[in-house]
């Protein structure tokens, strides 16, 4: 979350988004700063305009009623799909298991007599 904010920070105080404005913020902090998560800030934040989204994400909960928690749950049953998923694909992987087992079995039947 200290990576956000140091972009907040420097979007803030209209300086440049950068690996080393970053770094340096984050350091200025205190803050043990891992280059490969601020790479990937940075690579993150090239094409998004911050007003716009942090305009976007103060109307959501105005707008929708409870935006940030209409957002977390959706995330949630997302999660929950998925998992229930990745569950019925095991489940069918070992069903697939099963068969192929018995037909191998029959196989080396035909095969051995």
């Amino acid at each position: 979350m200290e990576y956000v904010y140091a972009a907040l920070i420097l979007n803030e105080a209209d300086e440049e988004l950068d690996e080393d404005s970053i770094t340096a913020v984050l350091e200025s902090a205190g803050v043990d700063v891992e280059d490969s998560r601020v790479k990937a800030l940075v690579a993150a934040l090239e094409d998004v305009d911050i007003e716009e989204a942090i305009e976007t994400a103060a109307a959501a909960p105005a707008a929708g009623g409870g935006g940030a928690a209409a957002a977390t749950e959706e995330v949630n049953e997302q999660e929950e799909e998925a998992a229930e998923e990745e569950v019925e694909e095991e489940a069918e992987t070992e069903e697939d298991d099963d068969d192929d087992d018995d037909a191998s079995g029959e196989g080396l039947g035909e095969l051995f007599g």
